[in-house]
């Protein structure tokens, strides 16, 4: 069905429908020219937006061929792509994109003797890292990308990393290419001379040294960062005309890489971290280039500015640092070398050595995500790439920052710098206005500006991440006209057509065309459920917040507690990424590419997969809400429409098991017929591969109703206990053990009135229309604003009447909220406040949530859990880890003696996604990630905790191992 719809929704002019015949029938790889594919490769980690024709994922060097084969006939350019990561716009292009990362991704050798590997383009750095560390060896150049960057859009951009100071660049680390140019020939790039310099190529590269030797020895400034422009130095005789070297850092304007011969080294045993404190980042910055004596294998510098607060207990007192990383065989060893740098470094103000693991990995994660986390400057106001990277020596570097911000503060524009120090390096987000023609022209002169500056000090206007768009205009400032002449020339000799990824670096595109904001509607989308308040309420800003770095293409988060994102690693599909979702709403909001406005069958097909986990609300680095822009899409789409079945059965399904509670055993031997089941199933949109979830025959509130007194000391804490739909009908033995041991810790559990609801349900279907109803209801009932309002008891045997008659009970305005379901908890924490947002009284009660373990760690400090000793396995619901998070129940575990780290991700039940119809493969993946082979690992006799009724569910259907249970169920067992 969605082959079709895409098959119909391509170009429809004849030479574009010519092209993609003709591609699918020469190619074996995937050949797409549908609106979702092509909006999906529009944009890169830049402030650029090129539209492509297609996109083909070849499937190895052959396809290449035959792709580039078929352009040339057409006369369309090719743009070659990796994890489209780049942040100058060099990874996009008006013609065909080749993407290399679905196919192209095999290391085909690796060598420990040698220590080299063959790679395919589309190798992904950490998986040819991971399959080098058996032998103690590494790729050194890593940029923060690591998790998700190409080794072919590493040789493209010549990347770096952190470790350059220690290991070089890309360029440093790759001995051989095999190319394939636009006119179809196979090329192999080496270094040795001008005989091994292939003879098509020969007679045009040669003179062009030759006869500008003079200008290529003294117009390339000497500084370890210089990537900008083409490195034509390499092929001077006294560098070996080292093609290979040449071709690094192209940006795919010369040929498609099809394998690559690139060298390890070997990575110390043993790291440590010196942490050392300065008044501020210039003086940072000066004292950088003296560490480098000591021989590090890193020094980054950063700002207060970027360092969440939760991390700055681990750094030592200033306002800017150095994080200086050494190496050793022994941990002693790397420990000594740093705690040597931080007694010599006299102009720290401050310095601390971190040996452990963990802190070091919190450290580098906080520095890897500043590329996101520096978009949003600290007043929440945006701020962009365009001057990313520029490179001074490291000798000048803190002169370079002083003159840096005199110019910046001149253009009355804001950044943070921070980078690589120890290189000279620094990377910087501005808050230009790039919304406005005004602001534009000021980009454009502030722009021009720096330019002139970075090369007053000797700098290159690009330290690591190429110039693409954003530099390249600029580059006869650096360099002088007669050089980047011959930088044209350069090109012409590989590609005379001009068809590899024109308007970059040769004759580039000015770089004040093709901004990605450009197309975007010109007023804030307004009339919607949600109240972005964090974007100004409006949606396109909310959009906006992808820059496109990619966290989300991580394969894997295992070993982390992240979870972002589920159905891009269940799928590879650049579509269920977060990113694909984000580029997707940009294109609709657009209209260009993708069509119909909230109407669009690609946003809907794109959203399907999305599990709402919450995921990256905070694991992406600049807070990307896909699940509340998800819930917004499905609540405009279906506006005044017929919903799916399962938004009517599973999206009300508080409504539908208070009808059900009384006829409880009733349902449950219907659902146990098949033939019933069956029916019911394909009636409600409910997957056929799933059981029907038992009702219980009695519910968590009856329970608690009738219930004999529970004594109560005079004074103690009440609280009021959220009884969640699914505590209630489906798993009540969670809430009668939570009302146990809240008890036992001296607390005083009371429940609000019968009939309330979170609205999560309804969210997370988009229809929030209803959602708002029932929250304002909830509101109305316990936050506190009707006079006398208070709860029911529980045990108490007392209706809610009796006990405001009585007098005396605390307001449930002023008691703490217990939500035991993490997802429940989640809505009344965010969508809450965001769907009513002009009700105070909805932020009151927000704040008041506090899940269960944090109830106990707040309101019953001195309780002791009962002692269980025993080992644990499970999954961080994806809610609390993304809103509420799990310090205080990995702490209560902690005193309870459950021990073992549960692991990150998604169940995949994710609520009403997994039981839907077409998700079952999706959602199964998604348990087979992390959770499933963890409760495998699980030694008998170990507990399987999982609080979400969704995670209990899953494992249960998927499943023969120990009952999952709630962690209050777990120590209720215990009293």
């Amino acid at each position: 069905m969605a082959e079709q719809r895409r098959e119909t929704t391509e170009l429809a002019s004849g030479p574009t429908s010519a092209l993609a015949a003709d591609l699918r029938a020469a190619v074996r790889g995937e050949v797409s020219f549908d609106a979702a594919a092509r909006a999906l490769m529009t944009m890169d980690a830049s402030n650029y937006r090129r539209v492509p024709l297609g996109v083909v994922a070849p499937r190895d060097p052959d396809d290449v061929a035959a792709a580039l084969a078929v352009c040339r006939a057409h006369g369309v350019p090719v743009v070659p792509r990796g994890g489209g990561t780049s942040l100058a716009g060099q990874a996009t292009g008006t013609g065909v994109v080749l993407d290399t990362t679905r196919h192209l991704r095999r290391i085909l050798d690796l060598d420990p003797g040698s220590r080299t590997a063959l790679v395919r383009p589309g190798v992904v750095l950490d998986d040819l890292r991971a399959a080098a560390a058996p032998y103690g060896l590494t790729f050194g150049p890593d940029p923060s990308t690591h998790s998700r960057c190409t080794l072919g859009g590493m040789i493209g951009n010549n990347s770096c990393g952190s470790h350059s100071v220690a290991w070089g660049t890309t360029a440093d680390q790759v001995r051989t290419l095999n190319v394939l140019t636009y006119g179809g020939e196979e090329l192999h790039l080496s270094r040795g001379g001008w005989d091994s310099v292939p003879e098509t190529l020969r007679p045009g590269l040669r003179p062009l040294v030759e006869q500008n030797l003079a200008l290529l020895r003294t117009g390339f400034p000497a500084l370890p960062r210089r990537i900008s422009g083409y490195a034509l130095d390499a092929l001077l005789p006294e560098n070996g005309v080292d093609l290979a070297r040449a071709f690094c850092g192209s940006e795919g304007t010369l040929g498609v890489v099809t394998e690559a011969v690139v060298s390890l080294v070997e990575a110390p045993r043993a790291r440590a971290l010196a942490v050392l404190g300065h008044p501020d980042e210039s003086a940072a910055a000066e004292a950088a280039c003296g560490v480098l004596a000591y021989g590090p294998l890193t020094v980054e510098g950063m700002a207060a500015d970027l360092v969440p607060e939760r991390q700055r207990a681990l750094l030592p007192r200033g306002a800017a640092w150095l994080f200086v990383e050494t190496g050793g065989d022994s941990a002693a060893e790397a420990r000594a070398r740093a705690q040597d740098i931080v007694r010599g470094c006299s102009d720290a103000v401050d310095g601390v050595v971190i040996a452990d693991a963990a802190a070091q990995r919190a450290l580098w994660r906080v520095r890897e995500d500043a590329s996101g986390t520096a978009t949003r400057l600290p007043d929440g106001s945006e701020a962009w790439p365009g001057w990313e990277d520029c490179a001074v020596p490291p000798a000048r570097l803190g002169a370079y920052l002083r003159d840096f911000r005199a110019l910046l503060s001149a253009h009355g524009l804001r950044g943070t710098p921070y980078g690589h120090f120890g290189d000279g390096c620094i990377h910087v987000r501005i808050d230009f206005d790039l919304l406005s023609a005004p602001g534009i022209a000021a980009f454009r002169r502030f722009s021009e500006e720096l330019a002139d500056l970075v090369t007053a000090h000797g700098g290159s206007l690009s330290g690591e991440h190429g110039d693409g768009q954003a530099r390249a205009e600029l580059l006869p400032r650096m360099y002088g006209p007669e050089l980047v002449s011959l930088f044209s020339r350069f090109k012409d000799v590989w590609d005379p057509a001009g068809g590899m990824n024109p308007g970059v670096l040769a004759r580039p595109a000015r770089l004040d065309e093709n901004l990605r904001f450009a197309v975007l509607p010109a007023e804030p989308v307004r009339g919607l459920a949600f109240s972005y308040p964090h974007d100004g309420g409006d949606f396109s800003a909310a959009v906006r917040r992808c820059v496109g770095v990619a966290k989300c293409r991580t394969e894997s988060v295992a070993g982390s507690a992240g979870v972002m994102c589920p159905s891009y690693r269940a799928t590879g599909e650049e579509a269920h990424s977060t990113r694909g979702r984000a580029r997707l709403l940009h294109e609709m909001l657009a209209g260009e590419v993708v069509q119909g406005g909230w109407r669009s069958p690609e946003v809907a097909e794109a959203l399907d997969l999305c599990l709402s986990c919450k995921g990256c609300r905070t694991d992406c680095p600049v807070g990307v809400d896909m699940a509340t822009y998800k819930a917004e899409f499905l609540h405009q789409h279906y506006r005044g429409r017929l919903r799916p079945p399962s938004h009517y059965a599973l999206g009300r399904l508080a409504e539908w098991l208070r009808l059900a509670a009384p006829f409880a055993r009733q349902a449950n031997a219907a659902a146990r017929v098949d033939a019933l089941s069956a029916l019911a199933k394909k009636l409600t949109g409910i997957a056929p591969e799933r059981r029907i979830p038992q009702l219980a025959p009695r519910t968590f509130r009856h329970w608690a109703r009738t219930r004999p007194p529970v004594p109560v000391a005079a004074g103690a804490p009440t609280v009021l206990l959220w009884p969640d739909t699914f505590t209630n009908h489906l798993s009540p033995s969670v809430g009668i053990a939570a009302v146990r041991v809240l008890e036992a810790a001296g607390l005083r559990v009371r429940l609000p009135r019968a009939g309330l609801c979170c609205g999560l349900t309804y969210v997370s279907t988009g229809q929030l229309d209803r959602a708002r109803e029932v929250m304002r209801r909830t509101v109305r009932a316990i936050g506190g604003e009707l006079p006398g309002a208070t709860a029911e008891p529980a045990g108490q045997g007392l209706p809610a009447a009796s006990v405001r008659a009585a007098g005396g009970e605390p307001r449930t305005g002023d008691l703490p909220l217990v939500v035991l379901e993490p997802s429940c908890a989640a809505a009344l924490r965010t969508d809450l406040p965001e769907l009513l947002p002009d009700d105070p009284a909805a932020a009151r009660l927000a704040a008041r949530v506090r899940t269960f373990a944090q109830t106990l760690e707040e309101y019953a400090p001195h309780w002791t859990p009962p002692r269980l000793d025993r080992p644990v396995a499970g999954q961080t619901h994806c809610h609390q880890h993304a809103v509420l998070g799990d310090d205080a129940e990995r702490r209560l575990r902690d005193r309870a003696g459950l021990t073992g780290t549960l692991v990150g991700g998604c169940c995949g039940m994710a609520g009403n996604f997994g039981f839907e119809k077409g998700h079952y493969e999706v959602s199964t993946a998604c348990a087979e990630d992390q959770l499933l082979p963890a409760v495998r690992a699980l030694v008998p006799g170990g507990e399987l905790l999982a609080d979400g009724y969704s995670c209990r569910t899953q494992l249960e259907q998927l499943t023969e191992g120990p009952r999952a249970r709630h962690l209050a169920e777990v120590l209720a067992d215990a009293l």
